[in-house]
């Protein structure tokens, strides 16, 4: 939809999102199975903070950084999955600017803090694992504070500078985001005016928030699997190789899909795998997070079974 502003330009006030897919046979299909995913997600989620929240041995960095983890998932399946849900269902799913504005800036928020707090669990693995006389010195509370509040502030940063610029940014007469929800690339291709700053602050903040963390995450894991080959017990370094693998392939399928989306010209990103790519890291990774870091830990495994014998009693 349109207004028309000054100088006889037209100015679109309200977007309509193309959601996942237009063929009408796989509109159900992909209603029940995101609305699971979307289930699983926020239970999960939901589960592991008020886990870690009322276990006093759960009170540790670690477990800290995985709670933050666990908000971030929730919020950024939140912020984008109830929306995409609407296009399964409506046949024109209408969004307002500001609303496509709002969910634009806090889905950047999260997704960064999401690829910063994965690098911080990563380090914190390593200190925990390759240097443990020194880990409550070096992983103390008061270093989580400043970690996780840096990881907050500079996501809160990036996406106030990516929406600021947004502003300058005209829409007119195209007005269907051909995404499920708005997004910084889709949302670009609708612009009538120049956005090669808009395009180059994606370049460059993508490139910043994807290899940067990544990198931190690369270097921890190599540093933990040359500690893991000391283990003399075969059991032990086959446990740590399970452990590790499992979250290794987490952290690969949310940077794969985050860099295949931001890091390659626009002029080669097709709207359809863009699309795929994204349900990875908006849908995908916030479930399978609390599964892979959660399910597979004797201490939160342990919590839970308190928790649950103490309902029993009472």
């Amino acid at each position: 939809m349109e207004k028309m502003a000054a100088g006889n330009h037209c100015t679109v006030t309200v977007f309509f999102l193309a959601g996942l897919s237009e063929k009408a046979e796989l509109q159900l299909p992909l209603l029940l199975l995101f609305i699971g995913i979307y289930l699983i997600t926020v239970a999960g989620n939901l589960c592991i903070i008020l886990l870690i929240g009322l276990s006093s041995h759960l009170h540790t960095p670690m477990y800290y950084f995985l709670s933050s983890l666990s908000f971030i998932d929730f919020c950024q399946s939140t912020v984008v999955t109830p929306k995409m849900l609407m296009s399964f269902v409506t046949e024109k799913n209408i969004i307002s600017y500001p609303g496509c504005l709002a969910q634009l800036y806090f889905a950047i928020i999260f997704g960064t803090a999401e690829s910063y707090t994965l690098a911080a669990m990563a380090y914190d693995r390593y200190v925990a694992i390759c240097n443990p006389l020194l880990y409550n010195a070096t992983m103390s509370y008061h270093i989580y504070c400043s970690l996780i509040s840096g990881v907050y502030i500079f996501a809160v940063f990036c996406a106030s500078v990516n929406i600021g610029f947004m502003f300058r940014i005209q829409f007119c007469k195209l007005d269907v985001i051909e995404h499920y929800f708005c997004d910084l690339l889709p949302l670009l291709k609708l612009a009538c005016s120049n956005t090669y700053i808009n395009e180059m602050l994606i370049l460059f903040f993508g490139t910043l928030n994807i290899c940067v963390p990544m990198l931190i995450v690369i270097a921890s894991y190599i540093f933990i699997i040359a500690s893991i080959l000391h283990i003399r017990s075969s059991e032990g370094v086959s446990k740590a190789f399970s452990t590790c693998s499992s979250h290794i392939s987490a952290v690969a399928i949310f940077y794969g899909s985050v860099a295949f989306m931001y890091l390659q010209p626009s002029s080669v990103n097709a709207m359809g795998q863009a699309k795929v790519s994204s349900v990875f890291y908006t849908t995908v990774v916030p479930m399978l997070n609390p599964l892979i870091y959660s399910l597979r830990n004797k201490d939160v495994t342990v919590a839970l079974k308190k928790i649950l014998e103490r309902r029993k009693i009472m």
